[in-house]
């Protein structure tokens, strides 16, 4: 089929074409996500270069995968928990790396991750104040939220995820999604309270 009739076919439809041979296929796929999943990771793992190798990881194992996607899973559920669990891994790697670290002694940058030296409490108003913009602010107001917190809020906010998808993602009930979601509602609402006048986290 051409890349213009492929377009029109949705993403299960694609990656099966993909694995019976049609590399089109995977290129409109690829056009068609590459660039929500890469926000994805760049606001979980908060460092471009490592964002732009698990995107390449992410492809590199919907393409080694393919033939066993179930096409009766959507495929958005399928790849953000490929871009999750990525994600969850190199947490991971960063924090036995800090604690290798911590272990000799050592006090150079690489001694704790940027992710782990944020506080898990919400930012305070001076360090809001020092952000040049309301984007910043509330960025910065997402990244100090709880990893799990923070996780539900990117996919539901960012990515536009129904609460049930998310739950296969994470591997939690969609009650629990919704809990985490309405947790970081109400961190980001205080953090962002000097600003209410101004800023709104969610439609």
């Amino acid at each position: 089929m051409s890349r213009q009739s492929l377009e029109t076919h949705d993403d299960a439809v694609l990656l099966s074409a993909f694995a019976q041979g049609d590399s089109v296929a995977f290129e409109v796929l690829l056009a068609r996500h590459q660039r929500p999943v890469f926000n994805f990771l760049l606001r979980s793992v908060r460092d471009q270069a490592r964002a732009e190798d698990l995107l390449q990881e992410v492809f590199l194992r919907v393409i080694q995968n393919a033939d066993q996607f179930q096409r009766n899973a959507k495929f958005t559920t399928w790849l953000y928990a490929i871009a999750r669990n990525l994600c969850v891994d190199h947490a991971r790697r960063m924090t036995h790396r800090r604690h290798a670290s911590l272990d000799v002694g050592s006090t150079g940058e690489d001694a704790a991750p940027m992710h782990e030296r944020v506080a898990s409490a919400a930012p305070t108003t001076e360090e809001l104040a020092a952000a040049p913009s309301l984007r910043e602010k509330i960025a910065l107001a997402v990244e100090a939220l709880p990893e799990e917190q923070r996780e539900v809020f990117l996919l539901r906010q960012l990515q536009g995820l129904p609460f049930s998808a998310i739950a296969s993602v994470v591997g939690v009930s969609e009650n629990t999604v919704k809990s985490r979601m309405r947790y970081a509602l109400e961190r980001l609402q205080q953090a962002l309270s000097p600003y209410e006048a101004h800023v709104n986290p969610v439609d």
